[in-house]
């Protein structure tokens, strides 16, 4: 299932809401239409029903094979936000880390040429902490996340600058850089300049 939308932050965003790529269910999707088509062509040469049997368990094997991948693949979500990646996954016992974009040190993709081919691969993220990497296992599009994950960190830097920057509070000599200006553009009086540059020249 998508991202919970209420579980995000004030003005966050999702870019990206991932699941494994469906290279992960061939296995278990071959081994079921191989072992029902065997189970269907034994059951229509021979008339001994008992013959089909260890077939029919094979169906059942393969199966539950299906299921518990597809239950697995629908549980696992790679998400990258404008504050953060969640890495989430879990059938019964949801397990989920979250690594906020300026914790993010380096983001790895490792393929071999057949993924290359197919455009996947696993994706390491390597951040600041005790556990310092996280895997997503067959990540489709790894290259593209790759850079995705690097754009918002780079946005997300610089939000970050422009957060402090407004925060900052100016110190005295630059409050009088700005009524200078101020005074310069005709905005503020002579007078008024003199006596809030006497109170700033006081505070130094």
């Amino acid at each position: 299932m998508p991202f919970p939308r209420r579980l995000l932050n004030d003005d966050e965003e999702v870019f990206l809401d991932l699941r494994p790529h469906w290279w992960s269910m061939a296995g278990p999707s071959v081994a079921l239409a191989a072992a029902i088509a065997t189970a269907i062509y034994v059951a229509t040469r021979t008339n001994k029903g008992w013959a089909g049997i260890p077939f029919l368990v094979l169906v059942l094997v393969a199966l539950v094979w299906f299921l518990a991948r597809m239950a697995r693949w629908a549980t696992t979500n790679l998400v990258v936000t404008s504050d953060r990646l969640i890495v989430r996954t879990g059938v019964i016992a949801k397990r989920g880390r979250e690594i906020p974009l300026e914790r993010v040190n380096d983001v790895i993709v490792t393929q071999t040429l057949f993924e290359r081919v197919l455009r996947a691969g696993d994706l390491v993220i390597e951040s600041a902490g005790e556990r310092g990497r996280e895997m997503f296992h067959e990540c489709p599009h790894a290259t593209q996340v790759q850079n995705q994950i690097y754009r918002q960190i780079e946005a997300n830097t610089h939000r970050q600058a422009e957060r402090r920057e407004v925060r900052r509070e100016l110190s005295p000599l630059e409050q009088l850089e700005k009524l200078d200006e101020l005074r310069q553009r005709g905005v503020i009086s002579q007078a008024e300049f003199d006596v809030k540059k006497a109170q700033l020249l006081d505070r130094m």
